[in-house]
């Protein structure tokens, strides 16, 4: 355990969008995914919804990855290694409800299970499996979420049981916001969207906006501020000592879970090198006192 200085370091997006059905979910998250990237065919959509983002396919070139039932958390980790693998930069997941409530997806295996608490046990490492997968992609991620209407009962004064609406909620697990850079919920079919949570700080507490390709642009330039990752891998590939080497992870140590690795292979090859040109003066060394021998 350590006090370090606090540094900014490049980030990945993780971007949030909500509303109820025909708010233009979708499309927003194209338009956000374009001002990020702005090159289409680094765009990939993960597609749970019928293929609607082929709708979308006069704005560019982007792909799509279609994932039918069932939607086990298993099958959305693997379309979202499909599209790293495929070097995708941004990643749309539309939408992550049915990994939630989908068939095949949380809510049913838990039924499957049994239906009893102690059964999520056993499932909710696999939905904390689909997050972690979402949390640490190398792309920029921006997630689509339907919204419901939320209810409860209540008793009044009298006595009397009530319905009570709390306003719409996420059809997800709880909690899945609180790891988002920013979510945006559009509150109407005009694609009109407000900040709830917002990491950035430039939209928290101001007017609704519309979401476009301005909007991603903005939120890739806050999130190229900062310590580049990749700067700091170049910096430690031209370091050619082993205290060198420590200086560089002092001063990256907020980068230390990303650059452990590089460091690592840098130091076994600063060491080989050594250890190389310590063997060859050895065998210098020996010739000549060979030569010396012979000569007398």
């Amino acid at each position: 355990m350590q006090l370090q200085k606090a540094q900014r370091q490049q980030v990945k997006l993780r971007l949030g969008l909500s509303g109820a059905s025909g708010f233009g979910k979708s499309y927003s998250a194209l338009l956000l995914a374009y001002g990020i990237t702005e090159d289409w065919t680094k765009i990939a959509v993960v597609d749970t919804e019928n293929n609607s983002a082929s709708l979308y396919s006069h704005l560019g070139d982007f792909n799509v990855v279609s994932l039918n039932q069932p939607y086990s958390p298993e099958r959305y980790i693997e379309a979202i290694k499909l599209c790293e693998e495929n070097q995708m930069e941004v990643i749309i997941i539309d939408s992550i409800t049915h990994e939630w409530q989908g068939k095949g997806g949380c809510l049913q295996i838990h039924e499957q299970l049994g239906g009893k608490f102690q059964d999520w046990a056993k499932l909710t490492p696999r939905h904390q499996a689909f997050i972690d997968a979402i949390l640490q992609s190398n792309c920029h991620v921006i997630t689509t979420v339907r919204k419901k209407m939320d209810y409860s009962m209540d008793r009044d004064s009298s006595g009397k049981t009530r319905v009570v609406k709390h306003g719409l909620k996420d059809i997800t697990r709880e909690g899945f916001s609180y790891e988002l850079t920013v979510d945006f919920e559009i509150i109407n079919e005009n694609h009109m969207a407000k900040a709830t949570k917002d990491r950035t700080g430039l939209f928290m507490d101001k007017p609704e906006i519309l979401i476009t390709k301005g909007v991603g642009r903005m939120l890739i330039d806050w999130c190229n501020q900062g310590v580049s990752i990749a700067d700091a891998k170049k910096e430690i590939a031209e370091c050619t000592t082993v205290e060198g080497l420590r200086h560089l992870y002092q001063k990256y140590l907020p980068l230390k879970k990303e650059l452990h690795d590089t460091i690592l292979y840098r130091k076994q090859e600063i060491e080989s090198v050594k250890s190389m040109v310590v063997e060859r003066k050895e065998i210098i060394h020996n010739n000549k006192m060979s030569e010396n021998g012979t000569r007398s």
